[in-house]
């Protein structure tokens, strides 16, 4: 991508009304655009970096036997009556009427939904265990919207339900989507706390969420550095400077985190609001034992910001940055320009992502764009380098002078 095509600008200054690093620096750097309170439109930087986050959350999803599907956001009055949940998420749910039609409202989660699509397909033991999964937009009426694209009205979920015959099997695929979500959060470059939670209104028991320590934080959890056992304070169980529950060894600290990730058993609630039912080997009828496992891969994204970066911006992670390698000239003379623009051909048709910084801008102005941008490597190509190209690592600052085939060789490899 030639970066004097790209749909977006850099910007020194920002909103004063934008408090959180991400919110800064996604906007600094034009990965996002905010459209109002809690409403952000992703620009094509932004997308880039938003759909491999999406597709590590897809990969992990699909190894554990998810298959994907799309529900609808528009969602009818009877449908969440019959869980009592319309009068309920009052507060939360945008709704409205259509001139002589029944009222609708804009899905803030879909169990509801879910699970009357099950009662279709699902009737036999034979038919368990399911596991079906959406990437889908969202709407809460947040009236705590801010930190950025952590905490916002409209965003995308992977909502991942799943329905079983017993708790026992449930127990065993809950245990599967907790390590299906480390895995996806090690992949961003995030390390995440399995953190002990409130059932809150989806179970009577308890859930599970996925937090990553980070001043940006609007949770307060304690936790083992040795063992990592968690637990959110609300519980009000644990407390810092208690001796770990788990390894009985290390004493609690307590930190500020985001969530970025939730799980639930949810039990019968829904199926047997839903008379969601299966005939068990006996030939009984039995109400399917459904759980809720969700992710938002903006709020990821937002974490990854607040996690990794410095003074000069965003340091992105490799696996879900917009580009590999960030190519930059520096000159004007013939011979300097047809080198950068042959290795950035090359290294199109290699599909080696790389972003073409052949703007007619100063070096300053060029250094200073590529930190707030974060791409993970800064290729140099000048008169100083004298037919090489000197490469820099945006995380490390470490610089090594190298030839093309060296270049090539590293990206192709990787």
């Amino acid at each position: 991508m030639l970066q004097s095509q790209l749909f977006t600008k850099t910007s020194r200054h920002v909103s004063g009304d934008e408090t959180s690093i991400n919110a800064k620096l996604l906007t600094q750097a034009g990965y996002i655009d905010k459209q109002m309170a809690g409403v952000y439109s992703y620009l094509p930087l932004g997308w880039r970096v938003f759909r491999k986050i999406e597709q590590i959350i897809r990969e992990e999803m699909n190894d554990i036997g998810g298959q994907e599907m799309e529900m609808t956001a528009l969602q009818s009055k009877e449908l969440w009556e019959t869980t009592s949940r319309w009068e309920t998420s009052e507060q939360i749910m945008y709704k409205f009427e259509e001139k002589g039609a029944a009222p609708i409202g804009l899905a803030w989660t879909h169990e509801e939904a879910v699970t009357r699509i099950a009662k279709r397909f699902i009737n036999s033991y034979r038919d368990l265990p399911r596991y079906v999964y959406q990437l889908q937009t969202k709407f809460r009426n947040e009236p705590r919207a801010k930190s950025g694209i952590i905490r916002t009205r409209e965003f995308v979920m992977k909502d991942l339900y799943s329905f079983h015959t017993t708790e026992a099997d449930l127990d065993v695929y809950y245990e599967q989507v907790k390590e299906a979500y480390l895995k996806i959060f090690k992949r961003c470059g995030l390390e995440a706390l399995v953190v002990e939670a409130s059932g809150g209104a989806f179970t009577k028991k308890y859930s599970h969420e996925f937090q990553v320590l980070t001043e940006a934080g609007e949770d307060y959890v304690v936790y083992c550095e040795a063992c990592k056992y968690a637990q959110n304070k609300d519980l009000d169980k644990a407390k810092a400077g208690d001796n770990c529950p788990q390894c009985q060894t290390n004493k609690l600290k307590d930190g500020k985190s985001v969530e970025v990730g939730n799980i639930f058993k949810l039990g019968t609630k829904f199926s047997e609001a839903f008379k969601l039912y299966f005939t068990d080997e006996q030939g009984k009828q039995q109400p399917v034992i459904m759980a809720s496992y969700g992710i938002g891969p903006g709020r990821v994204m937002g974490t990854i910001v607040e996690v990794h970066n410095d003074k000069d911006g965003i340091i992105w992670p490799e696996n879900v940055a917009p580009f590999q390698l960030h190519l930059i000239l520096l000159g004007e003379s013939a011979e300097i320009k047809k080198q950068a623009e042959d290795l950035y051909k090359y290294l199109k048709d290699q599909n080696i992502e790389t972003l073409f910084d052949e703007r007619d801008e100063s070096a300053g102005t060029k250094f200073k764009d590529a930190d707030l941008l974060g791409i993970p490597w800064r290729a140099v190509v000048s008169e100083k380098t004298k037919g090489k190209i000197e490469l820099r690592n945006r995380l490390t600052g470490k610089i090594e002078l190298i030839s093309n085939k060296e270049l090539l060789n590293k990206f192709s490899v990787q």
